[in-house]
């Protein structure tokens, strides 16, 4: 146990920081191999605290840990430098659950080897600074700074952000001269414009259900489950879902499926047919029809016939009745 402490500090990790994560048992396992693997190629005291950071990270957030030595191994030989290359990292292993990994495409998804000089950065903040020149000279320091780093980092992805901050600092510094006590003011807030009645999304509106009326939220049913869906994985990339099963044949199923869905998004609801659809239908019927729809799919009603011989017509035509009321 006060080996794992050593361990654990010994990378930059902080005692209290070092404790917490050793009772995380599945976090501590992990951890321990990543840093023994980097120890192995750069020696005991080879990890330092920006790559025992960067091992910390990728430990705590890699799902499959069948990639831990790969990563670790790119962590230690310096590859993956910058919490924005682990990102693109892990999402890279994450989308190619499959061996074996293409390492060109892993260096290229990663920016591996990618250097960006200090007259790279200057330039790409010059071309930003240039661009929003006019704007930049009549708000002055009021000007939204965010938007050129932004665009800069979009131009550079590999970038050091805060060397591009310094940069762009300087080169405002530069056309604007130092802050005056005009641009120290606070800015005055602007009044509230009344918004449009149909853009105001927590309006209520007047429905009538069986005669009585009442007051529901303004965003349908259908925008409100969009922001959902779009969290969800794409046609074929079921594989990205949390705790989803990779197995040797699981991308050439996945394949099949696609060519013979043509990329469509195909969902279904299947309720027990001998009886009335209830609260409990409520979230099914919301996200399978409505996550169809919202991307162009289709939902199939596929009633779930576990004892088929004792249904009676009246509970599957009444469930039937129902969707099709639903819209």
């Amino acid at each position: 146990m006060a080996d794992i402490l050593k361990l654990f500090t010994s990378i930059g990790l902080s005692e209290q920081k070092a404790k917490e994560t050793q009772k995380n048992e599945a976090l501590s396992s992990a951890l321990t191999e990543a840093v023994i693997q980097a120890q192995g190629i750069n020696g005991t005291s080879g990890v330092d605290k920006a790559m025992g950071t960067l091992l910390y990270s990728m430990a705590s957030r890699l799902k499959d840990n069948k990639r831990l030595a790969f990563l670790s191994d790119c962590i230690a030989q310096r590859k993956i430098c910058t919490e924005l290359q682990l990102a693109a990292a892990l999402d890279f292993v994450k989308s190619h659950p499959n061996d074996p990994i293409s390492q060109k495409e892993f260096d290229e998804a990663c920016g591996v080897d990618v250097v960006i000089t200090p007259e790279q950065i200057e330039d790409a903040v010059e071309f930003v600074v240039k661009k929003h020149k006019e704007q930049l000279l009549k708000e002055r320091y009021r000007f939204n700074m965010g938007l050129l780093m932004g665009e800069a980092r979009s131009a550079l992805k590999w970038a050091d952000g805060k060397v591009i901050k310094n940069e762009v600092d300087v080169q405002v510094l530069h056309l604007l001269g130092p802050k005056t006590e005009a641009d120290l003011e606070k800015k005055p807030k602007a009044p509230k414009a009344k918004a449009a009645e149909n853009d105001v999304k927590t309006k209520k509106e007047e429905v009538t259900v069986n005669g009585a009326t009442n007051l529901v939220e303004g965003r349908s049913l259908m925008e409100q489950l969009r922001g959902e869906a779009l969290k969800f994985h794409k046609a074929g990339e079921n594989y990205k879902t949390e705790g989803y099963v990779v197995t040797p044949k699981t991308m050439e199923l996945l394949k099949k499926h696609m060519e013979i869905t043509g990329g469509q998004i195909r969902t279904r609801f299947p309720p027990e047919p001998n009886g009335i659809l209830h609260i409990g239908h409520a979230k099914a019927i919301n996200f399978n029809f409505g996550y169809a729809k919202a991307n162009n799919g289709i939902c199939f009603l596929r009633y779930d016939d576990t004892n088929p011989e004792k249904e009676e017509e009246k509970y599957f035509t009444a469930i039937k009745d129902m969707v099709e009321w639903l819209g």
